[in-house]
């Protein structure tokens, strides 16, 4: 079986939970003999061709269809939902032959994209919703429009000639992670095929690490309890209310130290965050690493480096990243929204808080910190899902099956 997997963007220097749920469905996808490679606009890469943990990757060239977008402009949506086109990715899938199925994990424009070939082709495609697609708030969907404001957008002519207000309507399955966006997506598409369908983890990889030679060697406290916070360092991941719960924490004589690591996908974000440590007093007690490569030791060596894992997250479709913290056998707090209660079970493999609601995180926190026999109750609870529930193998069967299902079905196979 031949797939092509379609992100909106793909490149080590902005790695995320997206990022590594496509690679790893194409490695698993190749382990069991299939032909997975991706193609991706060219958004902040400089490289055409590479191959990543032997998955061929293909980039092209695109345009974001706005008159007076300004470099830095161009450079935000690159960064966070840009709506772009690409004439030369359009050519080559529609070139492309022996094609199975199309993996679409955008929408949009590129999206259009993906469906005009699919049905120029005769063959199905299935699109994962990674980002949320109706289950976010709307102060964050107003983000990703906020470069554009003011600007003449003459794309909308692009997106009717390939129908990209008709990608979810038209796709053969629509791959949900939570359980609310699913809901949502059920309603809004009646007559689609919607269904829950769960990232999973390496979870051998991350299960041993050396904890110590990264608190060494980013010069965090050796004896000192440390609070990780793993994602982008974005508004949606609200790693300020981490520093808040830090102060909290502090006042109440509790010794934490809080380690955020992330690829900066929101400068204004990054520099108030910054400023609220230092304002807080706070520099000695918070370690901020702008992103680690994702194949790097390091990233694994942090969760071994921490004793807790916090997700304060405003808005999270599923969150990976617990999936990697329970395989590393950390206990985790987590915010409750988006997929994240749809798998983490509150006070058996997880402590659930309301979305920022300090109070509850501090509370939390302090739970775990004072009482370890519970951390680890915790934490073994949560391996042992990770392990038996979630594992790569077993998420990618089921996907193979999909794909079976969606060919045989394909009401425009000749």
């Amino acid at each position: 079986m031949k797939t092509i997997h379609v992100p909106r963007r793909f490149t080590r220097s902005h790695w995320g939970g997206t990022e590594t749920v496509i690679l790893q469905t194409c490695r698993q996808l190749s382990a069991l003999g299939h032909e997975a490679r991706i193609v991706t606009p060219q958004a902040l890469s400089d490289t055409r061709r590479e191959v990543i943990d032997g998955v061929p990757v293909e980039r092209f060239p695109y345009l974001y269809p706005w008159f007076g977008l300004s470099p830095e402009s161009k450079r935000r949506l690159d960064q966070k939902g840009g709506n772009l086109f690409s004439f030369s990715l359009m050519r080559a899938l529609s070139a492309e032959k022996g094609i199975d199925v199309l993996h679409l994990h955008t929408a949009k424009r590129l999206g259009g994209i993906v469906r005009h070939v699919a049905l120029k082709k005769r063959i199905p495609y299935v699109i994962s919703v990674h980002g949320g697609l109706l289950d976010v708030p709307a102060a964050e969907a107003a983000t990703f429009a906020e470069p554009t404001k003011g600007k003449a957008e003459w794309g909308k002519l692009l997106g009717w000639w390939v129908g990209s207000r008709r990608v979810f309507d038209d796709a053969s399955a629509i791959l949900c992670l939570g359980t609310e966006e699913l809901r949502l997506v059920q309603a809004r598409y009646p007559r689609a095929r919607a269904i829950q369908f769960p990232n999973g983890v390496d979870a051998e990889r991350f299960a041993t690490g050396d904890g110590r030679a990264f608190r060494e060697k980013y010069h965090l406290p050796l004896e000192v309890p440390v609070i990780l916070v793993m994602g982008r360092i974005d508004g949606q991941k609200n790693q300020r209310l981490a520093v808040e719960a830090l102060v909290a924490l502090k006042l109440k004589g509790i010794r934490t130290h809080l380690l955020l690591v992330g690829h900066v996908t929101d400068d204004a974000y990054e520099s108030g965050l910054r400023k609220l440590i230092t304002e807080k007093g706070l520099e000695s007690n918070v370690t901020l690493i702008p992103g680690i490569p994702s194949s790097s030791p390091d990233l694994v060596n942090a969760f071994h480096a921490a004793d807790v894992f916090l997700l304060p997250s405003i808005h999270e479709p599923f969150g990976i990243v617990i999936l990697e913290a329970w395989a590393a056998g950390l206990p985790v707090v987590a915010s409750r929204v988006g997929g994240v209660p749809s798998f983490v079970e509150d006070g058996v493999d997880g402590l659930l808080f309301e979305s920022g609601n300090l109070d509850q995180v501090v509370a939390a926190m302090e739970a775990l910190l004072a009482n370890r026999e519970r951390a680890q109750s915790i934490a073994d609870a949560g391996r042992q899902k990770a392990t038996q529930k979630f594992s790569w193998s077993s998420i990618t069967t089921q996907l193979v099956r999909l794909y079976e299902e969606v060919i045989r079905e394909n009401p425009l196979r000749k």
